[in-house]
């Protein structure tokens, strides 16, 4: 199947050009950059590490969608509302990677993808993913007198949103144990004379610095013990690797709005 990647050359980009080249049965179809971008016209695989492929770079991507079995997206909520208007329009099958969507620009996502497979996932680690799973059962067992949960992360100093959207991921995970809406009974920000904590709440810290590529741990405290789930990924390819394998998952399949929880079996 032939993949095309939506601002491939960015530093995610690069890293889903050269996993989509060396994944079996993917080719590399295709990669835009912004219009006026320095690399419109060059050679999608050389600015990416690897030998020259002949494929130049576009600033289109209307043209892209029409040219490639599936597109990749990790690039900016405004860009992938467009890209999945694309989708939509072409039948392509989808992959989004963005974080920090609103509820409107989630709600128009499943519009969308009535007419085309669409992935859509917090976090295309597969770790990550199995985390999701382990925390829904773990809050589903431990009940709100029993367990606080609070959700810990740390992201490079460039991450532009917060929580990041794996956090938010882990938290709405939580809540689904508990049976709960997060929006109900999140604490996004602490400050001043907060008062003690209320029970049920899911709390959130964020912090940022460095390199780090991405660090989330869910702490159930309770009474006399403490369980914690971890995830770090000390690299951007678990990403990539999440993403073209989502890719070829949902090739072929019917239009709908999947996750990597359907992927996973989970």
């Amino acid at each position: 199947m032939k993949i095309g990647i939506v601002g491939c050359a960015g530093r995610m980009g690069r890293m889903l050009v050269v996993e989509t080249a060396k994944t079996k049965g993917c080719d590399i179809g295709g990669g835009t950059d912004v219009p006026g971008g320095s690399f419109v016209g060059k050679d999608i695989a050389l600015i990416a590490g690897l030998e020259e492929c002949g494929i130049a770079i576009g600033d289109d991507p209307k043209a892209l969608f029409g040219e490639v079995d599936a597109v990749i997206d990790f690039t900016t909520p405004t860009a992938t509302m467009k890209h999945a208007a694309l989708a939509a329009e072409t039948g392509t099958v989808l992959v989004i990677g963005t974080t920090g969507l609103s509820a409107d620009q989630k709600a128009e996502l499943k519009q969308a993808a009535q007419k085309t497979a669409i992935v859509f996932a917090p976090n295309m680690s597969v770790g990550v993913n199995l985390a999701f799973a382990l925390v829904e059962k773990v809050a589903a067992i431990l009940d709100k007198e029993t367990a606080d949960i609070e959700i810990v992360e740390m992201h490079h100093k460039h991450k532009v949103d917060a929580p990041s959207g794996t956090a938010l991921g882990l938290g709405e995970a939580a809540a689904r144990g508990r049976g709960v809406a997060l929006d109900d009974v999140a604490v996004r920000s602490r400050d001043g004379h907060t008062g003690a904590r209320e029970d049920g709440a899911i709390g959130f810290a964020t912090l940022r610095g460095g390199d780090v590529v991405g660090e989330h741990t869910v702490i159930f405290a309770c009474d006399g013990e403490r369980i914690e789930i971890t995830h770090k990924a000390s690299s951007r390819e678990v990403f990539a690797k999440g993403a073209v394998r989502a890719a070829k998952w949902a090739f072929g399949k019917d239009a709908g709005l999947y996750s990597m929880q359907d992927i996973l079996g989970l």
